[in-house]
């Protein structure tokens, strides 16, 4: 551990949790360092601190690890849901470690879900700069018509919300129902939905197949597969233990 490292980030890194989690766990008093209380986020701590959560010494960093996971439908992305449904952490294989999600899908969408051990690698794989698409199979009723998707290209705006190029194409009509494929970057928070409802075509199905170079390809629906650390480094442009500034790519 580098001296002087924040404390959330050094919790995030330790794959104890999200740096927005560890904020929130300070608030609530379940960090400790030298037997008393944290009250902020706002403190840096170094190698021989005694720091504890819940009690409970921070876990032994190990390196970090990515999975790829196929989240079904009916489970939300959090550790907790206050409203008491399943989460994504509650159906994992048992013989994984305590990780965090790398983006979220919501209660009703479905796959690839990305996980891992280190919350400083799920931050570097979020962030917007790297440009990588997220890609969606998403089944709507209705009859989707070519112009208004190839009009998605230039991006839309709903509701004072504005909403970037989305690459939509119809796979197949089937009577009423209509599949389609959607490539998309920003992915904020229910975008495919909301865009498609706009459009008229309310969603019955959204699978997600990529998110960026890793693909969900053939893995059964509640598994979850290591990428290899050879796949990440190259995806990266380095080791994910030796931490830059992610390169700026165009989608």
């Amino acid at each position: 551990m580098a001296e002087g490292e924040r404390i959330a980030k050094l919790m995030a890194r330790a794959g104890l949790c999200s740096r927005r989690e560890a904020e929130r766990w300070i608030g609530e008093g379940r960090v400790m360092i030298g037997g008393k209380v944290l009250t902020s986020p706002a403190i840096s701590v170094e190698a021989e601190d005694d720091i504890k959560v819940d009690g409970k010494p921070l876990p032994v960093q190990e390196r970090a690890r990515l999975w790829r996971y196929h989240k079904p439908a009916g489970l939300v992305t959090t550790h907790r849901d206050d409203r008491g449904r399943d989460t994504v952490f509650a159906h994992l294989p048992k013989d994984l470690p305590r990780v965090v999600s790398i983006g979220r899908l919501d209660l009703n969408s479905e796959g690839l879900l990305l996980l891992t051990n280190d919350g400083a690698l799920a931050r570097e794989l979020e962030l917007p700069a790297r440009g990588w698409l997220r890609r969606y199979k998403v089944r709507v009723h209705g009859l989707p018509e070519e112009d208004a998707l190839m009009a998605l290209a230039r991006g839309i705006r709903i509701a004072g919300v504005a909403y970037g190029p989305i690459h939509a194409v119809l796979e197949r009509q089937q009577g009423s129902n209509a599949w389609l494929i959607m490539s998309l970057a920003e992915g904020k928070n229910r975008e495919v939905r909301r865009v498609l409802e706009h459009l008229g075509l309310p969603v019955s199905r959204l699978i997600r197949l990529a998110y960026g170079p890793f693909q969900l390809g053939n893995l059964a629906r509640g598994a979850a597969a290591e990428v290899p650390r050879g796949v990440i480094t190259q995806q990266l442009g380095h080791a994910p233990d030796h931490r830059r500034p992610a390169p700026r790519q165009t989608a």
